[in-house]
This record gives structure tokens, C-alpha cells and sequence, in this order.
């Protein structure tokens, strides 16, 4: 039976290595659940509002699945001379995407949403963080991508990683936003749900 003087437990809609280990660093116990939502649907719209909308919609579909439950939706995206980048998925692709970024800045938009499907809420929330490029050889960027291999990342760098050598500066409140769970938002989030942290 479930106590309800007690929040529910957590669900982090995504199977990120990447925002599971960030939400590690809460100290909270969490399980992870894969999302049924296909992000090829983007709408014509803003990066911000995509990553807004992107993360309640994964959030929601894990409705049914666990309705006594905290999910967390996160949904990241990032612009470029007003265009939407995509995960390169590949070294070529990767290679044309920091050519790109070169010398230039993006910014990135990390959507929150939190669903309690115990008491049938939704908080909603989008950070940002805007990276400053340094002016990068072929050379340079050959180099990065065979040590990092970041394929699967948005931007083509891991900035936990050797990524940060790629940039001048950043600019924004919270550094995990650009690996992509802003944690401090998350944290306002969650303790309007009663849970404390610390």
C-alpha cells in the first residue's frame, strides 16, 4: 500500500548514461525507463520550444507505465545561425558539424519536465547554455574526434571530456545544463514536490 505522506518514487525517462550520472549526483534513488517517443517529429518551431515540448511529451508516455511515480523528462537541443543541429552519428558528420561551429557559438536548450502521476502535476522549465568556439584547424578537429568519438553527442563534443578544449568561453547558471539535465532547475522542481535535497 502506498503511503502518501511519502513522495513518490523517481523515474528518469531516458536511458542516458549521461543524465543518469548526473542525477546520481543528487543522492537520490531513481530507476531509468525508456521514453516511447519518436523526437524525428520536431515541429517547425524554436530549438527552446522543442526541447520544452520534447521533454514533457517523453515524460508523459511513461504515464501509464508507472502511475504512483515522479518522472523526469529531458530533452536537449541546440542552434546554430538560427538552425536546428542534430546528433552527428557518425566522424563524417561530426567533422562538418564543428567546421560549422568553428569561430561561432551555440546555444543549447535543456527542456525539464516533471509528472507526478500520483497527484497528476506538471512543472515545466528550459535552461540554456550559449558556447564560444575557438577558431579550429581540420587538424584540431581530426584529432578531437578520434580521441572522443562523440558521436552520439549533440554539438559533436563532450564537454565533461576533452570537449572543453574546443571552446573560448560559456555562458550560463548551471554547467550540467549543456551535458543535459540542468540540475539546478531540477532540484527547484523536486522540492516543490517535497522531496529534500540535501
Amino acid at each position: 500500500m502506498t503511503n502518501k505522506n511519502t513522495p513518490p518514487s523517481i523515474i528518469l525517462g531516458s536511458t542516458s548514461p549521461y543524465r543518469a550520472a548526473l542525477l546520481q549526483k543528487l543522492n537520490l534513488s531513481f530507476q531509468q525507463a525508456a521514453p516511447c517517443f519518436d523526437e524525428n517529429t520536431a515541429p517547425t518551431s524554436h530549438p527552446k520550444d522543442i526541447a520544452i515540448n520534447f521533454a514533457k511529451e517523453k515524460a508523459e508516455s511513461l504515464r501509464k507505465q508507472f502511475p504512483d511515480h515522479l518522472i523526469i523528462g529531458s530533452d536537449q537541443t541546440a542552434a546554430l545561425d538560427g538552425k536546428l543541429l542534430r546528433k552527428p552519428g557518425d566522424k563524417a558528420n561530426a567533422a562538418k558539424q564543428l567546421t560549422a561551429c568553428s569561430g561561432k557559438s551555440v546555444t543549447f536548450y535543456s527542456g525539464l519536465a516533471l509528472i507526478n502521476t500520483r497527484l497528476n502535476t506538471v512543472r515545466t522549465c528550459v535552461d540554456w547554455q550559449t558556447v564560444y568556439f575557438r577558431e579550429l584547424s581540420k587538424e584540431e578537429i581530426e584529432r578531437y574526434l578520434e580521441l572522443e568519438e562523440p558521436f552520439d553527442c549533440l554539438g559533436s563534443f563532450k564537454v565533461e571530456g576533452l570537449g572543453i578544449s574546443l571552446f573560448e568561453k560559456i555562458e550560463g547558471k548551471d554547467p550540467n545544463t549543456l551535458i543535459g539535465l540542468p540540475l539546478i532547475d531540477l532540484i527547484t522542481l523536486l522540492k516543490k514536490e517535497g522531496l529534500r535535497i540535501p
